[in-house]
């Protein structure tokens, strides 16, 4: 254990020296560490999607123009309702620990055999009980991290989740992925009369890729409604883990500044490299 906890502390001491320009404290770079390697690492319940590749390729390419299109406007209706319906029956300014993490992933499993049992007539239904479900637990999250959920910028980010890498084998690396996208959407955002709206708009595009993704497997004839379980139980764990990364960035920010924090982060990178 000793040996573990030297290296541990080696390596946060080797990123502190890239970033000597940085404020931040050796246990607040841990953390930032160690969000930065859970946007990086796949998992490996998405892992196992991946491995499906071919399969899911031959699968999406069967679906039709309309089905696609389908697909798109079930992610964009989703997640337009996921934010408000959430806010009506959470109260922001209870902080719950993290580990609802566990039964927002058993509700999700339960939805996603349903949804793998009757195909393309429940999926719209298993999507949207899942988003949710995975909204909701985000949001707890981004409380516990001391968010205000009353703020709009809070429901921006917790929006920003669902754009943060599918983790399939189509993303780019989340190295440069992860304040790249940020930006982007704020910069899409600015002057705009409804920015939820159009954050909601920014972030399906890149969500209804693994929304089409997730049905397509579970139309792999294998798969079916335990697949279908075990699909809704990645998509919940992989959010939930970029949910707990992305808000304790947010959390680092609010001590630091956000340049301090993002030059760090990118320095880490640099450090895994050498």
């Amino acid at each position: 254990m000793a040996e573990k906890k030297s290296k541990k502390e080696k390596k946060s001491t080797r990123a502190l020296a890239v970033v000597p320009a940085t404020q931040l404290e050796a246990e607040d770079l841990r953390v930032l560490e160690s969000a930065k390697r859970r946007m990086e690492n796949i998992g490996w319940a998405m892992e196992g999607l991946n491995q499906l590749g071919n399969k899911i390729d031959k699968q999406v390419s069967r679906l039709s123009e309309g089905q696609q299109k389908q697909l798109q406007q079930i992610s964009y209706t989703v997640l337009q309702r996921v934010v408000q319906s959430n806010l009506k029956t959470m109260d922001p300014d209870k902080a719950k620990p993290a580990s609802l993490n566990t039964a927002y992933q058993a509700m999700a499993s339960l939805s996603g055999a349903i949804g793998g049992a009757f195909g393309f007539v429940a999926f719209a239904a298993d999507m949207a009980l899942t988003t949710k479900l995975m909204m909701r637990s985000i949001m707890d999250i981004a409380r516990s991290e001391g968010e205000d959920l009353r703020e709009l910028d809070t429901q921006l980010a917790c929006l920003q989740v669902f754009a943060l890498g599918g983790k399939s084998k189509h993303d780019d690396s989340l190295d440069t992925g992860y304040y790249a996208l940020r930006m982007s959407i704020r910069s899409a955002l600015r002057g705009v009369a409804n920015p939820l709206a159009k954050a909601i708009g920014q972030v399906a595009g890149r969500f209804s890729v693994q929304v089409t993704e997730k049905f397509a497997a579970q139309a792999v004839p294998v798969i079916g409604a335990v697949g279908g379980a075990a699909i809704n139980t990645a998509f919940m764990t992989h959010f939930q883990n970029m949910a707990e990364a992305h808000f304790a960035v947010r959390r680092l920010e609010r001590k630091y500044g956000l340049e301090a924090v993002e030059a760090a982060y990118h320095a880490i990178g640099d450090v895994a490299k050498q």
